[in-house]
């Protein structure tokens, strides 16, 4: 047995202890520790709370790694038509099952006629909108904060994925049926975002991501759409960055625990990643 797997049988000895929102992650040739937190992607800024920990990580670090580089143009043109669609939703659809997403729609403040031209991941995003218990005036977004401090100190900043990959994971995971199934879900979704933000604010990650895996809201399809493939391509772009600099990487709080997550893959690959409760 190597020191690398020993070490590596260490640290998963203890991961079921480990919790935090915070992590760093050293060796492996590494010149300076590079740092990976785990997001609540939006809450209501009533429940909203920076950990200083979190930015002296960023201070530390050289460059701010978001899952998608919302300072590309390209990116964020990208988004904006991520949510348009040639085909409409009401062509994909037998007459009965068009006028029941009417209704489904009706509890999301919207109807058919209005999101026709939408994009199956138009509908998808309404869930999480609709999931948060406050208006739109309300809402803060982890990253965007992060993002603005980023920028205010100069840093580099950069994503994971495109647009583009984040689309693909989507597509894979639901398609226009079984989005309109989760739209159904709507209360449900309330319940389950409250319980993320509640096991967030605890930096309780592993309820984080055994809520956002629940097989109510997720098949093993979907699955490893959204959680499993896209850590794995992660892992495999974070070494290179590392090395280059000192990095805060921002990801979804789901995508941290778990046997395919980001804090094993990257142990796997021989990093000291330990939970850090502050700097």
């Amino acid at each position: 047995m190597t020191i690398t797997s020993i070490n590596i049988s260490a640290q998963n000895k203890n991961a079921d202890n480990e919790n935090s929102i915070l992590w760093e992650v050293t060796g492996n040739g590494l010149s300076k520790p590079s740092y990976i937190t785990g997001t609540c992607h939006i809450m209501c800024s009533k429940d909203f709370e920076m950990k200083p920990k979190v930015l002296k990580a960023l201070e530390k670090s050289d460059s701010f790694v978001m899952e998608i580089n919302y300072m590309d143009p390209k990116e964020m043109t990208a988004l904006q038509g991520m949510f348009k669609s040639d085909k409409k939703l009401s062509d994909q659809l037998s007459p009965n099952e068009a006028n029941e997403l009417d209704k489904v729609l009706a509890d999301y403040g919207t109807n058919l006629k209005n999101m026709d031209s939408s994009s199956s991941q138009a509908l998808y995003a309404l869930i999480s909108m609709k999931a948060v218990p406050c208006p739109q005036t309300e809402i803060k977004s982890y990253e965007i904060e992060l993002l603005q401090t980023a920028l205010k100190s100069k840093k580099n900043i950069g994503g994971l994925e495109k647009v583009e990959d984040q689309l693909t994971s989507i597509n894979n995971a639901y398609d226009l049926k079984e989005v309109i199934q989760q739209l159904k879900m709507g209360k449900e979704y309330e319940v389950l975002l409250q319980g993320m933000v509640n096991a967030f604010k605890k930096e309780d990650v592993h309820t984080v991501y055994n809520l956002f895996k629940n097989d109510k809201f997720m098949n093993s399809k979907q699955e490893k759409a959204m959680l499993t493939d896209r850590n794995k391509n992660w892992a495999e772009k974070m070494p290179e960055m590392m090395k280059k600099e000192s990095s805060l990487f921002a990801v979804g709080g789901a995508h941290l625990m778990g046997e395919n997550g980001i804090i094993k893959l990257l142990r796997s690959k021989g990093y000291t990643v330990k939970p850090i409760s502050s700097l």
